[in-house]
């Protein structure tokens, strides 16, 4: 479990970064740039790219790593659980986040993937025909219970630092926004059990959609009722504070409606999810911070905006955009190649532009 302590004495061991490169989290300090996990097939080679990729992270002043369960078959997991085993970086000094909602495969897509749910999840009473979205996504509490003992087990650790219920909207697809927010209470109840038993240090929602999109959207969710079932859980699980510490969502220079679009109710009125999560104390971790990669190529970033940005590569100012937004923690970007890491841990040597600076490139 990332500590004040080894995470401040990692910070100390990374010189040569720009002032607000180590954000705080919780107590702790955690790097601005995190590593993603996501993308790639699920392979040998695959796992021992991101093996050493993790470990170059770790060495060169990355200390927050992001994945799921589901991510790559739970290979992910698996291959951040190995990398942080062989690693010589205090497992204190990391923040270590995955997330559960997908029912994910084991190592590979099965020959029959409904058959696999059926058997592995269906009839096994991990998942409830009437919990079930589009036949592969899950947020009822046992269900998580169990996929959150799959990832302390893939991942090797004690204790998850932010364990995140993913992509909650995919819930809508097929049921109300109350019952969702329903599901929602009782997952966190959930959650709040495993704060107070160690098994978690915090929690959070990553979403894709529904937290930048207006309150009229079909996918969207309030940010406010989340914060409200989040605390009648903390309430319901005899605790005194929630653990829900952040959201994860996707923000970039094309992908700004978490800044943007005005979404959530806030004391005074309608403000964006960055704004509200600030004003109510959540931390928050951007995806898809240089657009799975599309950011990187030259004239990807408008021409105004480029000139306004630090950085010697498209793909260094794409980042300290992201990483420019009021609010934003870490901006995670996904990468299993040495020379990609490497250009990006290096964006954290420019410092993000200023709050003046970053309103004025909406003007």
């Amino acid at each position: 479990m990332v500590t004040r302590e080894a995470s401040w004495s990692y910070r100390d061991a990374h010189d040569g970064f720009a002032r607000t490169y180590f954000r705080s989290y919780g107590g702790a300090v955690v790097s601005s740039i995190g590593l993603g996990t996501y993308l790639g097939e699920p392979t040998d080679d695959e796992d021992a790219a991101y093996e050493s990729t993790v470990r170059a992270a770790l060495e060169g002043g990355v200390n927050v790593l992001d994945t799921a369960i589901n991510y790559r078959h739970q290979r992910s997991e698996r291959a951040v659980g190995r990398a942080l085993a062989d690693s010589e970086v205090d497992r204190e000094a990391v923040l270590v986040a995955t997330k559960g909602g997908f029912l994910p495969f084991d190592g590979e897509r099965p020959a029959d993937p409904g058959r696999y749910v059926r058997e592995e999840y269906v009839e096994t009473a991990l998942v409830g025909r009437d919990s079930l979205a589009r036949g592969s996504h899950c947020i009822a509490p046992d269900f998580l219970d169990d996929q959150l003992d799959r990832s302390l087990a893939n991942l090797g650790v004690e204790t998850v630092d932010l364990y995140y219920v993913h992509n909650p909207e995919t819930q809508l697809a097929e049921r109300s926004q109350e019952a969702v927010y329903d599901q929602l209470e009782a997952a966190f109840e959930r959650l709040e059990e495993r704060v107070a038993s160690g098994d978690i240090r915090a929690y959070g929602v990553a979403t894709w959609d529904c937290f930048r999109v207006p309150p009229d959207h079909p996918k969207h969710l309030s940010l406010a009722e989340v914060v409200r079932r989040a605390r009648a859980a903390s309430d319901a699980a005899g605790r005194e504070t929630t653990g829900l510490r952040a959201v994860q969502l996707p923000f970039n220079v094309r992908m700004a409606d978490a800044y943007t679009v005005d979404a959530h109710e806030g004391p005074e009125g309608r403000v964006s999810a960055l704004e509200f999560a600030s004003e109510a104390g959540l931390s928050v971790f951007t995806s898809a911070s240089i657009g799975q990669g599309e950011l990187a190529a030259p004239d990807a970033i408008p021409n105004a905006v480029d000139a306004k940005l630090a950085g010697d590569t498209p793909a260094q100012r794409a980042l300290n955009f992201a990483r420019s937004a009021p609010g934003v923690t870490c901006s995670l970007v996904g990468t299993r190649d040495p020379e990609h890491l490497a250009e990006n841990v290096a964006a954290g040597r420019f410092e993000p532009m200023g709050a003046r600076a970053f309103d004025a490139t909406f003007e």
